[in-house]
């Protein structure tokens, strides 16, 4: 049952993505230049939405934490993290929105998803030697905003709630995108 709830809700993603215009990589583009920021407010209130919806369906038992997982940070995540930065403003896809504009029949996005399945084959090639590096050197290891019930892992809020934490930013998002305008010029 979960592959075929996962198939679902990644067709949902991905008409989702396409609907918003995610899928155009004019638009990316058009965002990270600030011309065009009806797809930054989107992603502003997914976000904001979300971790609302997350962190009260943990709070109130329906998710157990157990289920989800924190990652430890890394030098090589903040390094990687650029370097996908830097390919999402060349290229105007991520992952997720690479995928839905292949299923449109886009030629550049095959391009894209094939060019991130070889970084994705070299990056396991070369695991073993860059293992031992200082990009696999520790940032802190696992933590979370506020606590959620964990006591394993470290807060920057230990005494204020998880839901309290991300309804206040939840709340700050979705404020930022209700008030940016939906292009460059109009009043902020």
């Amino acid at each position: 049952m979960s592959i075929v709830l996962a198939i679902v809700l990644g067709l949902f993603f991905g008409f989702v993505l396409q609907k918003i215009g995610a899928a155009d990589p004019q638009i990316i583009i058009d965002m990270l230049r600030l011309k065009n920021l009806h797809l930054m407010k989107a992603i502003l209130l997914a976000i904001g939405l979300s971790s609302l919806a997350l962190f009260s369906l943990l709070n109130l038992g329906f998710i157990d934490m157990g289920n989800l997982s924190v990652k430890a940070s890394y030098v090589g995540v903040i390094v990687g993290g650029a370097i996908m930065g830097l390919g999402w403003a060349i290229s105007g896809f991520c992952p997720g929105t690479g995928l839905a504009a292949l299923g449109t029949g886009r030629k550049d996005a095959l391009f894209f998803v094939l060019g991130g399945l070889v970084g994705a084959q070299l990056f396991t090639l070369v695991y073993a030697a860059l293992k031992g590096t200082f990009l696999f050197k520790s940032l802190g290891g696992k933590m979370t905003l506020a606590a959620t019930g964990n006591n394993a892992l470290q807060t920057f809020f230990p005494s204020i709630s998880a839901v309290l934490v991300a309804g206040a930013i939840a709340i700050i998002l979705i404020l930022i995108a209700w008030k940016l305008p939906e292009k460059q010029g109009d009043n902020f």
